[in-house]
């Protein structure tokens, strides 16, 4: 396939090897816009399959990284980010069908009218071109970003950080056999050459090759890229996600949730950090959730009032004194930071003080309190009774997601396939003059 558009870098091709891959995507970009939804789809369910097929050798390379990891004495909690099994394989090739089953985006009328003059007007979704994701040790965002890149027409270049590196690699090598074999360009997916920073460097500063760049990984990376580029940066955000018991709560169903919020997986960004209990409901509630808490092995953070309760029961649990850090705190471990407050209000000044924005929760039996925790709470996602851990494409049914983004403009939570295009206007007249 030959580009319909030149690339605005003059040949020959530049020297980078950064640069040099963005020049490819670019092409790429522009071969893959006007695709139709079939081609794009045969595409996806060719690197689904070829990750089943070859998912020894993907196992293979990850076992690599994995034992690196460990040797550095890097966290269970990231080392658990990091690992790649057959079943977590097949997870994913699960997760690029499912990309590949949901609509097409691209083309998509927005909105359309015929103006008074007689002219037509249609906003219409368009691939974003060449988007660029630079993301931490979560080898699954590999294909996650490449599946959803694709069904909606953008090239990708990724660049995962060097503890992944040789997983990365891996995967990328199937997904581009996999792309080609289909008949769309294999530089529509491409790993960014090199584990410096310099590379990263030079992605951040690629304006005019790169369309928009997503950070996906820990506060430090995130604020670096923001700070840092010259793309526009789509910024995706961490996790310090509450859970607040209200005084109506039905307490078997609290605890529940607490737990799988806080404990199902604790090294991923929808995880609880913080509890919030209301002071009416605390001496019945903080025994139960404290030993189930010490049941799933969580260390509590918690404030004078939780401290005195658990002292005052013996629930098994580790209760430690919390200091002003811990309420700002995205742990990513088996910790969490616990508080009683006066009301709901108390709650929601606490989350809007402390909070990144990303997910709370309230439990409550009162449509009153959910209705005003969710007017007062301003996150990406509010939950009425249900665990934070539903904030995830896969689990809004958007297949998969490119990140949780945390900001206000464009895109907010989980990124799915719009979030992934932008608009052009189409204007049609019959002669029409102004």
């Amino acid at each position: 396939m030959s580009s319909v558009f030149p690339s605005p870098l003059a040949d020959p091709m530049p020297q980078s090897p950064v640069l040099r891959a963005a020049y490819r995507a670019r092409a790429a970009a522009a071969d893959l816009a006007p695709l139709p939804r079939s081609v794009k789809d045969e595409a996806l369910l060719a690197i689904a399959d070829a990750l089943e097929v070859r998912t020894r050798e993907i196992v293979e390379a990850n076992a690599e990284d994995v034992a690196k990891a460990r040797e550095a004495g890097v966290s269970e909690s990231v080392v658990d980010r990091l690992t790649l099994t057959p079943e977590r394989v097949r997870a994913i090739a699960k997760d690029v069908r499912d990309v590949a089953a949901l609509p097409d985006p691209v083309g998509e009328v927005v909105r359309g009218s015929t103006l008074p003059n007689g002219i037509d007007l249609r906003q219409v979704r368009v691939p974003l071109g060449v988007v660029g994701i630079i993301y931490e040790a979560r080898p699954n965002v590999t294909v996650d970003a490449a599946a959803l890149c694709l069904k909606s027409g953008n090239a990708v270049l990724l660049r995962g950080s060097s503890s992944a590196y040789a997983s990365n690699t891996a995967l990328v090598r199937v997904i581009r056999d996999a792309v080609g074999g289909a008949g769309l360009p294999a530089d529509a997916v491409q790993l960014v050459p090199g584990e410096s920073r310099e590379s990263v460097r030079e992605l951040m500063r690629a304006r005019g090759m790169v369309d928009v760049l997503i950070p996906r990984g820990g506060a430090s990376l995130i604020r670096t890229v923001v700070q840092e580029s010259t793309v526009p940066v789509i910024e995706t955000g961490t996790g310090n996600c509450h859970v607040y018991v209200d005084a109506e709560a039905d307490l078997d169903m609290a605890v529940e949730i607490l737990v799988n919020s806080k404990a199902s997986r604790v090294s991923v960004c929808n995880a609880a950090e913080t509890l919030l209990v209301h002071q009416d409901i605390a001496e019945r509630f903080l025994p139960r959730a404290l030993a189930a808490l010490a049941e799933a092995g969580v260390t509590v953070h918690g404030d004078e009032r939780v401290v005195e309760f658990a002292a005052a029961e013996d629930t098994g649990a580790t209760v430690v004194p919390a200091t002003a850090e811990d309420w700002e705190t995205e742990y990513l471990s088996y910790d969490i930071a616990a508080a009683v407050v006066e009301d709901l209000d108390a709650a929601v000044r606490h989350i809007r003080l402390w909070t990144s924005g990303h997910t709370e929760a309230i439990v409550t039996t009162s449509q009153a309190a959910a209705r005003r925790f969710t007017q007062l709470v301003d996150s990406t996602t509010v939950a009425v009774n249900a665990s934070t851990r539903f904030t995830d494409g896969g689990q809004f049914g958007f297949g998969a997601e490119i990140g949780i983004s945390t900001q206000k403009l464009h895109a907010r939570g989980p990124m799915g396939l719009p979030e992934l295009t932008s608009t052009k206007y189409i204007v049609t007249g019959d002669g029409h003059v102004r």
